[in-house]
C-alpha cells in the first residue's frame, strides 16, 4: 500500500511556500547623507588595520576569513591560527565563545585581549571598504581587504 501526503497535511513540517505568490522584498536601507555605501559585504578575507605597535609585534597581521554560508570563520590572531563559529545579520555580529586556537607562545603580544575583543563584538559596520567591529556604539577594530602596513613608531 502506498500513502501520499501533501504540504497541507496535519503534522507535516514541510515549507508551505507557494510559487504562485510574488517573493517578499527586503526593506530598503536608509542611507546617511555624506556616507559612502559599501557593497563589499561581510564574507571573505579581512586583515586588521594595526593601531598599536603590539598589534604586529610577532610579524604577522591578524586576519579573519568569514564563510557566511556555514557561519564559520578562520584566521590568525597575530600569533596563533584560530577558527570558530559566528552568527550575523545585516548589522549584528557575534562570535561563538568557543574559539579554537593553536598554542604557540608569542612574547610581547597580548593575544588574550585580541580574543576578548572579538568576543565583545555585537555589531559591525561597513564603511568605505573598511569592516568596523563594534560593541554597541564603540569601535573595537578596523579591518581591510588588503594587508595594511605596520604602524610607524616615532622614536624621538
Amino acid at each position: 500500500m502506498l500513502v501520499l501526503s501533501c504540504n497541507g497535511s496535519p503534522g507535516n513540517n514541510l515549507p508551505t511556500y507557494d510559487s504562485a505568490q510574488s517573493p517578499k522584498k527586503d526593506t530598503p536601507i536608509t542611507e546617511v547623507p555624506g556616507q559612502v555605501k559599501d557593497t563589499t559585504g561581510l564574507g571573505g578575507l579581512w586583515f586588521l588595520q594595526p593601531v598599536l605597535p603590539s598589534d604586529t609585534v610577532t610579524g604577522k597581521i591578524p586576519r579573519l576569513d568569514f564563510n557566511l554560508a556555514k557561519k564559520r570563520f578562520s584566521g590568525n590572531t597575530g600569533c596563533n591560527s584560530m577558527s570558530g563559529a559566528f552568527d550575523f545579520t545585516d548589522s549584528t555580529l557575534q562570535f561563538n565563545q568557543r574559539i579554537i586556537t593553536t598554542k604557540m607562545n608569542c612574547v610581547g603580544y597580548n593575544e588574550r585581549e585580541f580574543i576578548e575583543n572579538l568576543l565583545r563584538t555585537n555589531s559591525y559596520r561597513l564603511q568605505n571598504g573598511i569592516l568596523i567591529l563594534m560593541f554597541n556604539q564603540t569601535e573595537l577594530s578596523h579591518w581591510t581587504r588588503k594587508v595594511a602596513p605596520r604602524p610607524v613608531i616615532n622614536k624621538a
